[in-house]
């Protein structure tokens, strides 16, 4: 699966939106998933862990 973000904030972008909708082998969805965008926001606020390895991230999630 590939995803493409488009900006839509001028005619010409929005026209291709509208273009992509029409295809019967593209799924147009608008935005991420509710975990991922709380996922992001918590990310904006710096309300995040930081991990020195991959083990010690790994140690973590298994908590």
């Amino acid at each position: 699966m590939t995803y493409v973000v488009i900006d839509t904030n001028d005619k010409q972008s929005e026209a291709f939106l509208e273009y992509v909708k029409t295809l019967p082998f593209a799924k147009v969805q608008k935005g991420g998933n509710l975990t991922t965008l709380k996922a992001m926001e918590s990310a904006k606020k710096r309300k995040v862990t930081r991990h020195k390895s991959a083990d010690e991230l790994i140690k973590f999630l298994a908590k």
